[in-house]
């Protein structure tokens, strides 16, 4: 685990990342990881601020196994769970992904190895606000992939959105997207729409602690 500023901490699972948040009083843990990363993710919070009981909130990116995995395997953690309204019934157990969709169905496929979270789930809707969050819908690598931003911490948290590759931000590509088209499409707009930050954390790769939003709008650029 490491600081990316004070009050914002960056949690390795080994290939994929959450986040943990200290956000005005309120303990917000930001994705979950794969399955087996169940120890790794309650040493963190364990080191960074109390136990899992601490978490007051749960924002997720997205629904994919590495970054809802432990939700269900977290001992202790009893906080509701946000998630973009189109990923909400994958999230519940509600819906499976689609099988026409290439990701959809590996998704569909691995999903035996995760079970639903054992509290409360909310959907969440581009604008929302979740403390000095705001939630900024970004479909394409999942429908209801969703973006947070805090101005008051000049954080951005991407999701899978993008990812970290050999110091440059690159988008979600292909065989892990339900829709490049989308994926390219939300990465310009919130290129123009979101106000700066310094701290940008992608789902995979190193975040990057200065300059975020520059980094970000360097990646909309090169899709020109």
């Amino acid at each position: 685990m490491s600081e990316l500023r004070e009050g914002a901490w960056w949690i390795d699972c080994g290939g994929v990342n959450a986040y943990l948040v200290d956000d005005g009083g309120t303990l917000t843990l930001i994705d979950a990881g794969l399955p087996w990363n169940r120890k790794t993710i309650q040493q963190a919070v364990s080191d960074a601020a109390g136990s899992l009981a601490d978490i007051d909130r749960v924002l997720l990116t997205h629904y994919d196994i590495d970054h809802v995995g432990t939700l269900a395997k977290l001992d202790g953690l009893d906080a509701p769970v946000y998630v973009g309204r189109d990923d909400y019934p994958f999230v519940t157990g509600e819906r499976s992904p689609p099988w026409r969709n290439h990701k959809g169905a590996v998704q569909r496929a691995v999903g035996w190895l995760t079970d639903p979270p054992t509290g409360p789930v909310e959907p969440v809707d581009d604008g929302d606000e979740l403390g000095s969050f705001t939630a900024h819908h970004a479909p394409g690598h999942t429908p209801g992939h969703t973006v947070y931003v805090s101005e008051a911490l000049s954080t951005a948290i991407l999701g899978d959105l993008v990812r970290e590759n050999e110091g440059a931000f690159v988008p979600s590509p292909y065989f892990i997207s339900y829709d490049t088209t989308a994926v390219r499409s939300s990465i310009r707009s919130l290129a123009e729409d979101l106000p700066t930050f310094e701290v940008a954390a992608p789902g995979h790769g190193v975040p990057f602690k200065r300059n975020g939003s520059e980094r970000f709008a360097d990646c909309a650029r090169e899709l020109d």
